[in-house]
């Protein structure tokens, strides 16, 4: 690890605490790391609307990861890059969840989030959508097993999940590691100069290609497992943790 120019931060179980809040202690040293010159920058699963008002509180103006990856922003409103996930693909991965009654379901398009409870309002018009991401969510496990291994078997799927009761599905390829390096290229640094932090599975490939990766005290095992060190927990200012312990040490 070299001098980290760039940290890239997951929200939900990282960043945010339970309250979906910023603590003072995390916003403190964010505020630090930035007059020191450095980029921090999102890395998260959330759609770019459901980002942008936690950028704005904390006075980021850096790019931006969001949707897993599949979408990457040079800046708050400016879109570098968008990979969809294909038409078809949706349709399949939608059918699947009308076969599984007892899961939640979501799926992003560029322009909103639609789930099983509102999915009427796009149904006459899902051939018009641009989409990015496809979700499951139950806690029974054997149905999401099942899920897995089924979505696994088609192939040309990015899966994995923010939390033990959900799966998360993105055009494979698609990783907040690959959306990292296009950061990094517009940066013009490289991925050893990069900090990610995050506790889910869709955090592991840009915690093993940074060039510190680490997990949350909160992280599921396999996170801790690809990290080369593991912090605090997202409810004790972990963000703060890492910037001094790491990031802004000496």
């Amino acid at each position: 690890m070299g001098t980290i120019k760039l940290v890239a931060l997951d929200m939900d179980g990282t960043l945010l605490n339970d309250r979906q809040e910023v603590s003072k202690e995390n916003a403190k040293w964010i505020r630090k790391a930035l007059d020191a010159g450095i980029v921090v920058s999102f890395a998260t699963g959330r759609g770019y609307e459901s980002a942008l008002p936690y950028a704005e509180q904390l006075g980021l103006e850096g790019p931006m990861i969001t949707v897993n990856g599949g979408e990457v922003w040079a800046r708050p409103g400016v879109l570098h890059k968008r990979s969809l996930l294909p038409l078809p693909v949706l349709k399949r991965l939608h059918e699947l969840a009308l076969k599984n009654p007892e899961c939640w379901y979501w799926a992003y398009t560029t322009m909103n989030v639609y789930n099983k409870e509102n999915w009427s309002e796009i149904a006459s018009a899902v051939e018009e959508q641009h989409w990015l991401k496809f979700g499951y969510y139950t806690e029974d496990k054997p149905a999401l097993q099942a899920i897995l291994k089924e979505t696994s078997a088609w192939g040309g799927l990015e899966i994995t999940n923010s939390s033990p009761s959900n799966l998360e599905m993105n055009p494979e390829g698609v990783t907040k590691a690959s959306a990292l390096r296009e950061v990094c290229a517009l940066l013009g640094i490289g991925m050893s100069e990069v900090a990610a932090m995050g506790d889910s599975l869709n955090d592991i490939a840009m915690i093993r290609e940074a060039g510190l990766g680490v997990a949350m005290g909160n992280a599921q095992d396999e996170v801790k497992a690809a990290a080369d060190a593991v912090n605090v927990t997202n409810e004790e200012d972990a963000v703060a943790r890492l910037m001094q312990d790491y990031v802004l040490k000496g």
